[in-house]
């Protein structure tokens, strides 16, 4: 049993190790059917190991015969009709008196095979978790890693760190708080973009920049990508009609793309701090058309985190410590 358990540890160990290797190389559009392969994989490495244990399971134990409950039924009933039998007649001869007579006959006890089985199955349930807490106390601990590179990156660079809510408007969510604390507001310039009458009254029905501004910002950008749809149509695995309706109706995540037409559509530099430490700055194409204190104002800061957050890719914003 401890070789075999020993080989599950490591095929779930190598099993582990694909698995990360393949969630690591997935995008934003492939990210469920990794997902999906990834589930379907430890689903049928663990229906095989279960399979396995039961196949070894059914081998004798220490000694013990393993019997189903009706084969031990049987043995059971055989027995008491052995101890009811007639017993065969003696022949009648004087007992000598010095001779007592046994009270009762006694019988050897028979080990209780049911209660066996379930002693060795709860040894394998706790050989089976042991090996589970080893293997998560040997993972990496990406988590914890990358808080650690991000927090030393926000002292580096002076910033503080602002939580937005994970429910995929996070991006649009961290962009509305800084927009509206800079003073440059959730509706952009008209000479930048000219917005359709539905985004313009999303933006008058923000009740607050803090919590709904996400709103504005989402449909301010797919405005902009359908304005200027051959600097983003190529790059996108949809029909544009379709990805567009995404970024204003639903709480489909942002990336790239969106970054960009955000930092386009509001005149904004907008800074990445990302999880290995690394800052991307996204340009809006014409800065020099700002004086310098304009220039620091219209500077957007964002955290991009990959492994801490339990829904995957999320950003928080970020502000200069005063």
């Amino acid at each position: 049993m401890e070789e075999l358990l020993s080989k599950h540890r490591k095929e779930q160990k190598d099993l582990q190790g694909r698995i990360t290797q393949k969630k690591k190389s997935a995008t934003k559009k492939t990210r469920k059917g990794v997902n999906d392969e990834c589930e379907q994989w430890q689903r049928e490495l663990s229906e095989r190991q279960q399979a396995e244990i039961a196949q070894l399971n059914g081998t004798p134990v220490d000694g013990l015969e393993t019997l189903s409950l009706e084969d031990e039924q049987r043995t059971d009933d055989e027995d008491s009709k052995e101890d009811k039998s007639p017993e065969k007649p003696q022949q009648t001869q004087p007992a000598p008196a010095s001779t007592p007579e046994p009270s009762s006959r006694s019988t050897p006890k028979k080990p209780n095979r049911q209660k066996a089985r379930l002693a060795r199955r709860a040894a394998e349930q706790a050989a089976q978790s042991a090996a589970a807490a080893e293997e998560a106390a040997t993972q990496t601990n990406y988590r914890g890693n990358e808080q650690g590179i991000m927090d030393a990156a926000f002292k580096k660079l002076g910033l503080k760190e602002i939580e937005v809510t994970p429910d995929g408007h996070c991006l649009y969510s961290a962009v509305a708080k800084q927009l509206d604390e800079s003073g440059l507001g959730l509706r952009p310039d008209p000479s930048r973009i000219v917005l359709q009458p539905s985004t313009q009254a999303r933006i008058d029905t923000v009740a607050s920049p803090q919590h709904d501004g996400y709103r504005a910002v989402r449909a301010v950008t797919a405005d902009f990508i359908t304005e200027h749809k051959e600097d983003f149509e190529a790059f996108m695995e949809e029909p544009l009609d379709s990805y567009t309706r995404k970024i204003k109706l639903t709480a489909e995540w942002g990336g790239q793309l969106e970054l960009q037409a955000i930092a386009r559509a509001y005149g904004v530099e907008i800074n990445v701090v990302q999880s290995d430490g690394r800052m991307e700055k996204i340009e809006c194409g014409d800065g020099d058309s700002f004086d310098e204190e304009e220039k620091r104002k219209r500077v957007i800061w964002l955290a991009y985190y990959r492994h801490t957050y339990g829904l995957g890719e999320h950003y928080n914003a970020l502000v200069k410590n005063s």
